[in-house]
């Protein structure tokens, strides 16, 4: 089974993500991490140096390895839906789960995170709040499109989100159509 998490930033999809590989004991892959990973670099320093494009192509070259991959829990970055390719390689095989939540938990989250700022670049020259609400607009048609299962993360902790997840209607019948057609 390939579960894959898609949202805004600090939604949970690493959060979580990693005690459902961990529960359902299978790998767990985060794409901004193994970006980091292979540039050896921070997104922020990648963005910065090299540009949004070149993260892009990294991101786009790091979902199309992962979605030949067997069973794993991927977390995608938040703005990797906005590729045709990357919603593509992603819908293909797997089940995607939509952590949302609202901007204030967002925002919250995004400064109790004291690896959020040096890690992520601003995605543009509005403050916080406004930024937070205008990309998720933006997103919101692509996260729509690709997800299987809506949870609302806010307020809930990550075993409560695993759970939901675990129980989501159309999950097991996922995995078994998935299962008859290898």
């Amino acid at each position: 089974m390939r579960i894959v998490l898609i949202g805004y930033r600090c939604t949970g999809k690493t959060s979580v993500g990693k005690r459902l590989a961990e529960r359902l004991g299978i790998p767990f892959f985060d794409t901004d991490e193994l970006i980091q990973g292979e540039a050896g670099k921070t997104i922020r320093e990648l963005v910065d140096q090299e540009g949004w494009d070149a993260f892009r192509q990294r991101e786009r070259a790091i979902i199309k390895k992962l979605s030949s991959s067997a069973d794993a829990v991927i977390a995608a970055g938040g703005g990797a839906v906005m590729d045709a390719a990357n919603r593509k390689a992603l819908k293909e095989k797997g089940f995607c789960v939509w952590l949302t939540a609202n901007v204030k938990t967002i925002i919250d989250r995004m400064r109790n995170d004291r690896a959020s700022n040096l890690q992520r670049p601003p995605l543009s020259s509005d403050g916080v709040e406004q930024e937070t609400a205008t990309i998720l607009e933006a997103r919101r048609p692509f996260y729509q499109e690709m997800a299987d299962r809506t949870i609302d993360t806010s307020g809930k902790g990550i075993e409560a989100i695993v759970d939901e997840i675990l129980g989501a209607p159309g999950l097991r019948t996922f995995d078994q159509e998935r299962s008859r057609a290898t």
